[in-house]
C-alpha cells in the first residue's frame, strides 16, 4: 500500500524547493495526462506544456526555468524526472521481509545462511554457499555450489545462480535470470564440435539490476565481469568473458557476443547487438535495433538502422543498396570520361 506526504515533507526528505501551497498531501505518482487529485506528475519536455495546462493532478515537479509556468504547486528541481522517481520511491516503499527459512526450503549443511536471511519455499541453497546480511531468497531459486551473495540483494521467483558465482551487495535479479550458466563456446574437430569447459565465473558488482529472463553465461577461462550500479533489461544475453562498465545500461531484447568489453556508462537501446571481441568507449549510446559489428573508440551516439517501409518499398530499397558498388565504379568512370572531355578545352583557353 501506498503512503502520503504533503509536498512540504517530501521537499524535506529529498530537497527541492516548494513554490505554492506547501501542505497539499501526495499519495500518488502519475502523468500529467491521467493525473488526479491526491497525485504528482513532472515536466521536462516543453512539448507538453498543453498537457500540463489541463492537468488534474495537485502538483507538478519542474526545472528552475520552468517554475512560474503554472499556478499548480510545485516542487522545483533540476532533475525532474529523477526526482520524480524518488517520489515514486516514497511514496511506495518495498515490501519488508520477515527473517526465517522456510520448511520447504533445502539448504546444504556447509552453507552460510544468516538469521536476518529469507528464505522462502522450494528455494535450493547448495554446499558452501555464502550468503551476506538481509539476503532474499524467493520461491523456487537455485543457488549452486560456492555462491557468493552480498548482503540486502533480492532473488526473485526462479533465479538460477550457477556455482561459483559472485553477487554484490543490494542487487536485485528478477524471475527467471539465470547467471553462470555455460559460454557457448566450441572447437571444430574433423567435421564435429569439442565443447569448451567454461571455467570461469560471473562477478556482479554492487546495486546492480537484472531484469526477468536474462542470461550471463559465465567465462571460458577468465570471469565475466557486470561492473557496479548496472541496470539491465528483459530478456538480455550477455556472452562469455563480456565486461560491462560501471553504471551502463541496456534495454530489452539486447544481446552482446563473447568477449565485448563495454565502457562505464554506455547507454545500449532495445533489441540492439552488439559483435564479440569488440571494445566500446565510456558514455556510448546504441541506437534501438543498431548492430556494431566494429569497436568503437569515441564517446558518441551510434545508429545502424533502415526506416520501415512496406515490404515492396524495402525490396526495390534492398536491390538499390546491393548495387551501390556498381554504381560507385559507373560514377568514378563518368568523371574520367567527363576529365577526359574537359582537358581540350582546357587547352583551347591556353
Amino acid at each position: 500500500m501506498s503512503t502520503s506526504y504533503s509536498l512540504r515533507e517530501i521537499a524535506s526528505r529529498l530537497g527541492g524547493d516548494v513554490l505554492g501551497v506547501d501542505d497539499i498531501h501526495i499519495s500518488r505518482v502519475a502523468s500529467l495526462a491521467n493525473a488526479q487529485a491526491g497525485q504528482i506528475s513532472f515536466l521536462t519536455d516543453s512539448k507538453y506544456r498543453s498537457v500540463l495546462a489541463t492537468t488534474k493532478a495537485s502538483a507538478v515537479i519542474l526545472t528552475p526555468e520552468n517554475r512560474d509556468i503554472t499556478s499548480l504547486p510545485r516542487i522545483v528541481t533540476d532533475n525532474p524526472y529523477a526526482y520524480f522517481a524518488k517520489v515514486s520511491d516514497l511514496l511506495n516503499p518495498q515490501p519488508q521481509y520477515e527473517a526465517g527459512v522456510n520448511q520447504a526450503a533445502s539448504i546444504a549443511p556447509s552453507a552460510t545462511v544468516p538469521a536476518s536471511c529469507t528464505i522462502m519455499a522450494h528455494a535450493v541453497i547448495g554446499a558452501n554457499v555464502v550468503l551476506g546480511e538481509r539476503v532474499v531468497v524467493h520461491p523456487g531459486c537455485v543457488i549452486g555450489e560456492g555462491v557468493e551473495v552480498g548482503a540486502d540483494s533480492v532473488l526473485h521467483a526462479n533465479v538460477t545462480l550457477y556455482h561459483h558465482c559472485v553477487i554484490g551487495e543490494r542487487c536485485s535479479i528478477f524471475s527467471g535470470s539465470v547467471i553462470g550458466g555455460d559460454g557457448f563456446g566450441y572447437a571444430p574437430d574433423n567435421g564435429r564440435w569439442v565443447k569448451i569447459p567454461q571455467v570461469g565465473r560471473v562477478v556482479i558488482e554492487n546495486d546492480v539490476d537484472i531484469g526477468a529472463n536474462t542470461t550471463i553465461d559465465r567465462g571460458a577461462i577468465d570471469d565475466t565481469i557486470i561492473h557496479e550500479g548496472c541496470k539491465i533489461d528483459n530478456l538480455v544475453q550477455i556472452g562469455h568473458n563480456c565486461r560491462i562498465g560501471a553504471n551502463s545500461v541496456i534495454a530489452g531484447c539486447v544481446g552482446i557476443a563473447g568477449s565485448a568489453v563495454l565502457g562505464n556508462h554506455c547507454r545500449i537501446g532495445g533489441a540492439a547487438m552488439i559483435l564479440g571481441h569488440l571494445e566500446i568507449a565510456d558514455g556510448v549510446t546504441v541506437s534501438p535495433g543498431s548492430m556494431i559489428t566494429r569497436s568503437l573508440t569515441k564517446t558518441d551516439t551510434y545508429t545502424a538502422l533502415m526506416p520501415f517501409q512496406s515490404h515492396d518499398e524495402w525490396l526495390r530499397t534492398a536491390a538499390g543498396i546491393r548495387r551501390l558498388g556498381e554504381l560507385a565504379e559507373r560514377v568514378k568512370q563518368l568523371e574520367k570520361q567527363l576529365s577526359s572531355l574537359q582537358a581540350p578545352d582546357a587547352q583551347h583557353d591556353k
